[in-house]
Formats: C-alpha cells, sequence, structure tokens
C-alpha cells in the first residue's frame, strides 16, 4: 500500500470508530477527517473546493431553503392540521391516512424537518382516539424513509449518491429514473407496516410509559445529523400569498428539472433565489433554513470519498468485493452488494455509505463488464433502508426519544422489514434496471 492509501484508510477507520462511537457530532466527525486528508497531502485545496460545491450539495442546500420557506408560510401546519380533522372523523384508520398523507409530503422534502412536525401530531391524535401513540411513530419513521425513496430528491442519499456516480464518469439519474423501485418498495413496506406492526410491538405498547414525555430536545438526538430540531417546532399561522408562492416555486423546479430543462441543482437554487427576490423569505430566514450541520457532513463524506478515489483505495476495496463474487453471476454480485451496504449502514450515517459504496458499485459493474445502473440503484435503496437500529436513520432517533421506545422494538419491526424491502428491491430493479 502507498502512504497516501495508508493515511486515507487511518482517517477513514478513525471517523467510522467515532461514529459508531457516536459522543461527537457527525459533522464535526467528517470536517475533522477532511481536515486531516487535506493536511497530510492526500487532497489538495481543489479537491475540497469540487467537494463543498458539488451538485448534490447545492440542491440539498436549495431544497433546504425551499423547504423553510413552505413551513415558514404556515402550508405545511395547516396540511397537519387538516389531517388531524381527518383523523378525528376516521378513527384508526385516519391516522394510517394521516401517516401516508405525510410519506407523500417526504417523497419530495427532507424527511427529517416532516417527522419532526408530524411526530407529536401523530403521537397527539393517538392518544386523543385511545390509541397508543407507539403503534404509529415508528411507522411514521419508516414510511417517511421509504418514501425518499422514491424520487431523486427524496433523501441526501439519492443525490449523493448521484454525485458520487457522476465522479466515477456516470451519466446522472433523472428525478423519477428510481421511482419504479422505490414505489413498489415503498408499498410493500407500507402494507406489512399496516398489518403486522402492532403485533410485533406486543405488551411493549400496552407497557409505555406514564406522562408526555414532553418536547423533543435536540441534546436528545445522536450525532447531530438531525440539525436544530426547535426550528421546526413552532406553530405557524398560515399566510396563503406566500404559501402559494412557495408551492408553485417548488412544483416548477421538480418539473423543470424532471423535463430535463436544467438539472435539479440548477432549478432549485433558481427557486430559493426567486423566493428571496419575492420576499417570500427573507436572506436571513434561507440562512436559518439551509441546515448546514447536515451539508458538512455530506461535504466531509465527500472529501472522504475523493480521497479513497485518487488514493486508489477504493479500487483496492472494489478488487476485494470482485474477488469475493469472481465466476458469480451479476444478480449474485448485486444481492452481494445491497447486503453490505445495508448492513454498514445499520451502523453509520447514510451519507458514509453511499461515499463509501458508491465507487465500488461502479468498479463492480464495469468488471462484470454489466451496466453500474442496477448496481447504483441498489446502493441508493439499500443506504436508505436503514431499518433495523434506533441509529441508522435521523428520524428513527427522533420516534426513539419521543415514544420511549425499546431498542428492540426496532430490531423486531425492522428486521423484517429489511427483508421486505430487500426483495422488492431486487425484483424491481433486474425488471427496471437490466444488467
Amino acid at each position: 500500500m502507498t502512504i497516501d492509501q495508508v493515511l486515507t484508510l487511518l482517517v477513514l477507520a478513525a471517523v467510522v470508530g467515532v461514529l459508531i462511537w457516536d459522543r461527537l457530532r457527525a459533522d464535526v466527525v467528517a470536517l475533522s477527517g477532511a481536515a486531516a486528508l487535506l493536511m497530510t497531502g492526500v487532497v489538495r485545496p481543489a479537491d475540497l473546493q469540487g467537494a463543498f460545491a458539488s451538485p448534490a450539495i447545492i440542491a440539498l442546500a436549495s431544497l433546504f431553503v425551499i423547504a423553510y420557506a413552505l413551513e415558514l408560510s404556515g402550508l405545511l401546519d395547516r396540511g397537519i392540521a387538516l389531517g388531524v380533522d381527518l383523523c378525528k372523523r376516521m378513527g384508526e384508520k385516519g391516522i394510517w391516512l394521516l401517516l401516508s398523507m405525510i410519506g407523500g409530503v417526504s417523497c419530495f422534502l427532507n424527511s427529517t424537518p416532516i417527522v419532526v412536525l408530524g411526530a407529536p401530531v401523530v403521537r397527539d391524535v393517538a392518544a386523543a382516539l385511545g390509541q397508543s401513540p407507539k403503534r404509529y411513530l415508528i411507522p411514521l419513521s419508516y414510511i417517511t424513509v421509504l418514501t425518499g425513496c422514491c424520487t431523486l430528491v427524496g433523501t441526501s442519499t439519492n443525490l449523493l449518491v448521484d454525485d458520487m456516480a457522476r465522479v466515477s464518469g456516470q451519466p446522472r439519474f433523472g428525478i423519477f429514473e428510481i421511482t419504479p423501485v422505490g414505489v413498489p418498495m415503498a408499498l410493500a413496506g407500507a402494507v406489512y407496516l399496516f398489518l403486522v406492526s402492532g403485533r410485533l410491538l406486543g405488551r411493549h405498547v400496552d407497557d409505555e410509559r406514564e406522562g408526555d414525555p414532553g418536547p423533543i430536545e435536540p441534546s436528545h438526538l445522536a450525532s447531530a445529523q438531525v440539525g436544530d430540531v426547535s426550528v421546526f417546532a413552532k406553530k405557524r399561522p398560515l399566510q396563503p400569498g406566500k404559501a402559494i408562492a412557495a408551492l408553485l416555486i417548488f412544483v416548477s423546479a421538480i418539473a423543470l428539472a424532471a423535463f430535463n430543462v436544467a438539472p435539479i441543482a440548477a432549478t432549485a437554487f433558481a427557486g430559493a433565489v426567486v423566493l428571496i427576490l419575492l420576499k417570500v423569505i427573507s436572506a436571513d430566514e434561507a440562512y436559518k433554513g439551509l441546515k448546514p450541520e447536515i451539508l458538512m457532513l455530506i461535504a466531509g463524506m465527500v472529501v472522504i470519498g475523493i480521497a479513497m478515489e485518487q488514493s486508489g483505495l477504493a479500487e483496492q476495496s472494489s478488487r476485494l468485493l470482485i474477488d469475493t463474487v469472481h465466476g458469480l453471476s451479476p444478480l449474485i454480485a448485486l444481492i452481494v452488494l445491497y447486503l453490505v451496504t445495508m448492513a454498514l449502514t445499520e451502523l453509520l450515517s447514510n451519507a458514509t455509505v453511499a461515499v463509501l459504496v458508491t465507487p465500488i458499485a461502479v468498479a463492480l459493474a464495469e468488471s462484470l463488464a454489466v451496466s453500474p445502473r442496477p448496481f447504483l440503484v441498489a446502493v441508493m435503496m439499500a443506504a436508505s433502508a436503514a431499518f433495523a437500529t434506533p441509529f441508522g436513520y435521523q428520524t428513527n432517533v427522533i420516534v426513539y426519544q419521543m415514544a420511549g421506545y425499546r431498542y428492540m422494538d426496532f430490531v423486531r419491526i425492522g428486521l423484517p422489514l429489511n427483508v421486505i424491502t430487500f426483495v422488492v428491491a431486487i425484483a424491481m430493479i433486474q425488471i427496471f434496471f437490466p444488467f
């Protein structure tokens, strides 16, 4: 191994170890790793500039601003209020319909603020109907994760995989290109949660803690991947003019990208700027909505990914996986890649896994002389399919703290969901992304 490869491996091991230890903010850990690679000369300042100005970062930052404008306009609060009225009329089925509506929004907006806004509502509505909130808060988190897999902009994982694949020379994904895989996964997962989740929780639902757990505090959330959730805690009155403008600009940004008029990074950035020019959101408010802790986490991990690529460590890792699946069919290689990615996601952040595995996925496909597309889609799905632990995805942490779940509650519900989504994803990838 070269000196650069050794240094990259040491930094990577340190970053992964600290992330698993989970005592420091994830964004600080990732940036520390990037700083170490910069100081040792493994990456150059120009590489650092490229990571912080990547299309994934621009698209995410812009979408965060647009989502914050929607939230400030009172539109999201109004939607939740309508959902509450529906639940009061329909009872338990209304709660599941509310979860579905929240999941629909999560197809296009970051799931974390959606869950922060929706979880207290679901909890209170369930309690008002004499139902245990525990029956619905884990499904809420899982449904937003699943629906986030339905579009390119539904989760930062998809944008990051798309960005890393572009660095490896692959064409960009369209906004709805992965929808034929994500929708069947989401539907299968939703049916499973509707039919089985309450039974799997069993007596722990009826033995829940007395009293109101209280508001979500940022200090209760792991790794600071979630950011300052108090930003989303305030109830806001509906401002029709601003709500309509924000919604129209959001839909326009998505539509223009969907019809390949311009990349999502360009349309979302333009949309955010137009919102400021129209005074739907002020410049100061736009900065507050940026969620720098998430953006810096992703940028730091991109730098580590660049170091792996340039040092040759990614190629060596690819060779190891290629040797493991040597002589096997592309389908078996796809299954192995999916399972490895899914296992890593249960331990690390989805951004970390996307950066680590995407270059390996491209190299694996090229070694088999098949299209990298199915392998990249598998990474997108598996890197978000973190259901078996409360710490695999930030929305899991929110409901874990709010409802006082036990660790094993996530294992009981999440492991079967991992299996179901794995089977559906592999089947759909073969149909819509042939080798």
